[in-house]
């Protein structure tokens, strides 16, 4: 069986990819809720593997070293010489500079599950507050036929969006499952992802509403089980 060990010591956060595969269901799963909890304090923290298996809530050594080496390969860790902070502050001072990077069009918005509009930048306010409504009907939506879109049928992402003849995206709803809390992205355009505001937008909702989530786990036989489960199907 090949080894693997901890060389190095560095400060670790999740990629934009791995917080995206952290947000992007609904369905607990051990990689995403491991990589939202190393979002649950205000500061990064240095890895170690004692640390790794409490954010992992595994018990068992190896296999927290095998998880560990799946999601550097899969490129869901980035690590830092030196802490990274949580952004600070209010969230309605936060979330629109990080809103607005986030969108081709500069227009974009954070709606809770209830459709209440928690920020927002490009979009008139009466337009902000009828998208955030929508996005709990479409929220809605997805709840009622979740079965057939992302078990019979298989689609492998959770958002819906307006498109146009060549299939881009006009204006997209983008769900974020955090814990125990529920999120909708609107962005007018393309979404850009694949930046540090992504995380960073995250990490702030994480410490605001679901610090707690991913604290209580415990330890147990079938974690070390859904592991090895995890593992071998990667």
């Amino acid at each position: 069986m090949e080894k693997y060990e901890l060389t190095d010591e560095k400060h670790v956060l999740p990629t934009p990819a791995g917080v995206y595969y952290a947000t992007s269901s609904n369905q607990r799963e051990l990689s995403g809720d491991t990589l939202l909890a190393m979002l649950t304090q205000s500061e990064s923290r240095l890895l170690t593997i004692e640390r790794f298996r409490a954010w992992s809530q595994t018990g068992d050594r190896h296999l927290a070293l095998e998880l560990l080496h799946r999601m550097q390969r899969l490129g869901w860790l980035e690590s830092f010489d030196h802490p990274q902070k949580a952004p600070a502050g209010s969230l309605e001072d936060i979330l629109p500079p990080l809103l607005v990077a986030l969108s081709s069009s500069g227009k974009a918005l954070l709606a809770d599950q209830q459709g209440f509009n928690l920020a927002s930048h490009g979009f008139t306010h009466e337009a902000a507050e009828e998208l955030s409504a929508l996005s709990a009907d479409l929220a809605s939506l997805r709840l009622r036929h979740g079965d057939l879109l992302f078990n019979n049928l298989a689609v492998k992402t959770h958002a819906f969006g307006l498109i146009d003849a060549a299939g881009n995206s006009q204006l997209g709803f983008w769900p974020l499952y955090i814990g125990k809390s529920y999120f909708t992205l609107v962005m007018s355009g393309m979404p850009r992802f694949n930046q540090p505001g992504f995380t960073s937008l995250v990490w702030a909702l994480t410490n605001r509403y679901a610090a707690n989530d991913f604290e209580s786990a415990p330890v147990a036989d079938e974690i070390t089980t859904d592991i090895s489960r995890t593992i071998s199907n990667a």
